[in-house]
């Protein structure tokens, strides 16, 4: 199985980036990860903006991709949640689990939709790039849960 983190916006800010690159090289040794930044939309209006962004996050959707869409209203997981809901996903022969975070206005009624899984990684709200890392840093925690690792401690 592949995982792909894909999120509306601009590049990292160096200080992220460290962190995103560490811990993106750390789940290679479990999974290939592959990351893909969808520019934002230049139009004005926010339904205009998630329309026009949904509709390249879906053309670049495989039919098969599992998507699991990062949305303050989604279902809140603790680390080992996350681990287990990535082993379903592998035990269920999975091609590729697609983490999506959506642009500054969140995302549109067809990529809720197309999601199959919609998780909120907290009740705050964080800037996207601050999210990417949290995020990489959580599936490589859930990867070491679930190879028995010393990295996260109960």
């Amino acid at each position: 199985m592949k995982l792909s983190i894909w999120s509306v916006g601009k590049a990292n800010e160096t200080y992220i980036k460290e962190g995103v690159d560490q811990f993106t090289k750390r789940i290679g040794h479990y999974y290939p990860l592959e990351w893909q930044l969808i520019t934002p939309s230049k139009l004005t209006e926010p339904t205009q903006i998630k329309k026009a962004e949904a509709a390249s996050i879906l053309k670049a959707l495989a039919a098969t991709d599992i998507l699991i869409l990062l949305d303050e209203k989604g279902k809140m997981l603790s680390s080992p949640g996350l681990a287990t809901l990535i082993q379903k996903n592998a035990n269920q022969s999975a091609q590729k689990l697609v983490f999506l975070i959506g642009g500054a206005y969140g995302v549109s009624e067809d990529i809720k939709a197309r999601a199959q899984y919609t998780w909120s990684i907290s009740d705050l709200v964080f800037p996207h790039m601050l999210v990417r890392l949290i995020l990489v840093e959580q599936v490589y925690r859930a990867c070491s849960i679930l190879a028995n690792e010393k990295y996260h401690h109960e």
